[in-house]
């Protein structure tokens, strides 16, 4: 396992539309054991492969609770397949873009067909957290950022402070995080 550096906005890379993974291999495993690293180290929640500059159609997830035990998941390939009319809000943020959180309306729940590590294919119908966070890592997959569900004023504020970040070559602040469920 090795910690990777979470690619911060406006790297470009993080809208790249991720490829499928072909086959669940040696190089497949390695990936999520960095990716659960990295995330476990940032005190994230989720992390998609594309945020570690791998353009890979990887997710790995846990939402338990500070005092929990782990609730690992990794989706390989994962896919919306339904999605409610029924919108659900919650405050998200995200690895890629630290410290800056917001409330989203997204569908209350969303059925996901993935594979796990085994290649064995699975279906899962989530609502609440779950379904945000699967609806947000999933976007990460395919380009798209959870400030683009924001107006677009608040957008283009967020877009030029990190923008100017970038240009003073200010890191994101990961390490002193506590894990919270901010997505």
């Amino acid at each position: 396992m090795a910690l990777r550096d979470i690619i911060i906005l406006p790297d470009p890379r993080l809208r790249v539309v991720s490829e499928p993974v072909k086959d669940i291999d040696a190089d497949t495993r390695k990936l999520v054991a960095d990716m659960l690293e990295t995330m476990y180290a940032a005190h994230g929640c989720g992390l998609a492969a594309i945020q570690i500059a791998v353009p890979k159609r990887v997710v790995t997830l846990d939402l338990a609770k500070k005092d929990e035990p782990l609730q690992l998941q990794v989706l390989i390939n994962p896919e919306i397949t339904w999605s409610s009319e029924e919108k659900g809000t919650y405050e998200e943020g995200c690895l890629s873009i630290p410290e800056y959180y917001e409330e989203v309306d997204r569908p209350a729940r969303v059925r996901v067909k993935y594979l796990d590590l085994d290649g064995k294919a699975h279906e899962v119908e989530a609502d609440g957290l779950l379904a945000t966070c699967l609806q947000h890592e999933i976007d990460h997959l395919n380009g798209v950022l959870f400030i683009d569900h924001i107006s677009k004023l608040k957008r283009d504020r967020v877009l030029k402070k990190f923008a100017k970040a970038a240009k003073l070559g200010k890191p994101g602040p990961h390490s002193e995080k506590e894990r919270t469920h901010t997505v």
